[in-house]
């Protein structure tokens, strides 16, 4: 058994020892904060698409100077194309986060380098700009998936207990 398993168990057995309302009450908030560091992951990625589109577009720049400018192209930069990895559908609050931590983070991590004006960074910029936000995407991709594994963990433990008599479900909606 590996390291993660071994606390991630840890972690499961301790909700064992919990009432259904506090089981409910971690999971709305790991449901919640989910929920927020998904929309830092949409901003980052769309800061990273920018960028990489004004690279490219320098790129080729000097074969192609009639190519689309890239504001003109904004809105195929920033459509999502449909995800090739299957998994199973999670329900998840859209819209802004609940503050503002999460805009002014990705607004760091941008550094000296301002959208609205990309033609005025030289390139190394932009590029030390796409690492940065690379590297802390992934940094919030894990903390995603570690806030989706107590989330689940939690509804599991909640539906082993009706499964097995230890909670009833006339409890549940007589608000016991």
């Amino acid at each position: 058994m590996d390291a993660s398993s071994t606390a991630h168990d840890e972690q499961t057995y301790g909700l064992t020892g919990l009432g259904l309302e506090q089981l409910r009450l971690i999971r709305r908030d790991a449901n919640d904060q989910e929920a927020d560091l998904s929309y830092l992951r949409r901003l980052l990625h769309g800061r990273m698409d920018i960028l990489r589109a004004e690279l490219e577009r320098r790129r080729l720049a000097t074969e192609h100077p009639e190519a689309e400018d890239l504001v003109g192209r904004l809105p195929s930069i920033l459509a999502d194309a449909p995800s090739g990895v299957r998994r199973p559908a999670r329900h998840l609050r859209m819209g802004p986060p609940r503050g503002e931590r999460y805009q002014r983070e990705a607004d760091a991590l941008m550094g000296d380098v301002q959208l609205a004006d990309l033609g005025a960074h030289a390139t190394e910029e932009l590029l030390a700009a796409v690492e940065r936000l690379t590297v802390h995407e992934r940094e919030v991709s894990g903390r995603r998936q570690a806030l989706q594994r107590r989330a689940d963990d939690c509804s599991a433990e909640i539906t082993r207990r009706y499964r097995e008599g230890e909670a009833r479900v006339d409890d549940l909606l007589s608000g016991s």
